[in-house]
């Protein structure tokens, strides 16, 4: 069966599977689940641990020591924890066959733990992973979106015994957004200096470094939804940490250029959905680019690529261009502040 990583503690306190398979690609919320499986079987007499770490080619793999270590029996009857870490959350024939033949004699002094990144659709959908899905548990473990964090953090600081108002919640949500594991470590600081276990404003803000990782994907998709604040400042956040104009042109250029195709075929008659399909947009992302063809019309968006054109050539020195300043710009545009119009957009590109 399939739970999330907030359902684990209440399933772990009423049974403890043969097997536990752990996906994800959020590095605190994997290892907080991860630890809790390994300190359940601990209170279950598992007390041994052999670790069994994957990564390169997975044809590469030698499964002869889990399959041994599976099938053999303990002399002084301790149970263990088989631990397997795939990299690449690709097993391959070897692997595949291997988890098979384990889960068809399971030995009941062992538990089996694996731990996998995010998973394609076609590692879904194996046979591997299905069968080891039947006989125990995959905890899928999903980011914590933007809008999700301050939720996240007031439930953290709860748990911690300290008492946030929504505006300090902000505070911090603001700074370490996209980092969790930042997030934990602000919450255990704030346990020393809250003495009294209450948090403001001043003294979230006197105390909380800015820890913020932003995320290109994120950053899209803020831009996308029409919240011109957040996207403006992830830009500001990517630019921060070093990232390269170039990637983040390319990937604002394909939203453009996927909603300049879609918008025309709306305008021709067809259903917003059928179009952003016929574009070549993923279903899960249809909600994200029918809200910004709702806001932005189909000439306004050919004048948003000709100025992602624009940029392009003032990064590769064929014009002078501020492109941080012009990029922001776009951003902000794309994102419903109507910051580019016809009669500046000249006065913008005239060099």
């Amino acid at each position: 069966m399939k739970i999330k990583a907030e359902q684990l503690n209440a399933h772990l306190q009423k049974q403890l599977m043969p097997i536990y398979v752990v996906s994800g690609d959020e590095p605190l919320l994997a290892q907080e689940s991860v630890d809790a499986v390994r300190a359940a079987a601990q209170q279950q007499g598992f007390t041994e641990r052999e670790l069994f770490y994957f990564e390169g080619n997975p044809q590469h793999f030698d499964w002869n020591p889990v399959i041994n270590e599976a099938n053999s029996l303990s002399l002084f009857a301790d149970k263990k924890v088989l631990e397997i870490r795939i990299a690449s959350g690709k097993p391959g024939d070897k692997g595949s066959k291997a988890l098979i033949e384990i889960c068809s004699n399971l030995n009941p002094d062992n538990l089996l733990l694996i731990i996998l990144p995010k998973l394609e659709k076609g590692v879904q959908n194996s046979k591997w992973l299905k069968t080891l899905e039947s006989l125990g548990v995959h905890i899928q473990v999903w980011p914590v979106t933007g809008a999700q964090l301050p939720r996240w953090i007031q439930q953290r600081l709860q748990a911690n015994g300290i008492e946030a108002n929504n505006e300090a919640v902000q505070i911090l949500a603001d700074r370490v957004e996209g980092n969790l594991l930042a997030a934990v470590q602000e919450i255990e600081k704030l346990k020393l200096l809250a003495l009294d276990g209450v948090v403001d404003a001043n003294l979230m803000s006197s105390v909380v470094a800015d820890s913020a990782r932003y995320n290109l994907f994120e950053f899209i998709d803020r831009m996308l939804m029409g919240d011109a604040q957040a996207a403006a400042r992830s830009l500001r956040g990517l630019q921060n940490e070093g990232t390269d104009a170039v990637p983040l042109l390319w990937a604002i250029t394909r939203e453009l250029r996927l909603l300049v195709v879609a918008s025309e075929k709306v305008s021709q008659g067809s259903h917003t959905d059928a179009a952003l399909k016929s574009a070549g947009v993923w279903d899960k992302r249809i909600p994200l680019l029918r809200n910004a063809l709702r806001r932005l019309s189909p000439a306004y968006l050919r004048m948003l690529l000709h100025q992602a054109g624009a940029i392009d050539r003032g990064i590769k020195g064929q014009r002078k261009a501020q492109v941080w300043d012009e990029m922001t710009t776009l951003v902000l545009s794309l994102a419903g502040s109507a910051t580019l119009q016809p009669n500046n957009i000249k006065i913008l590109l005239e060099n």
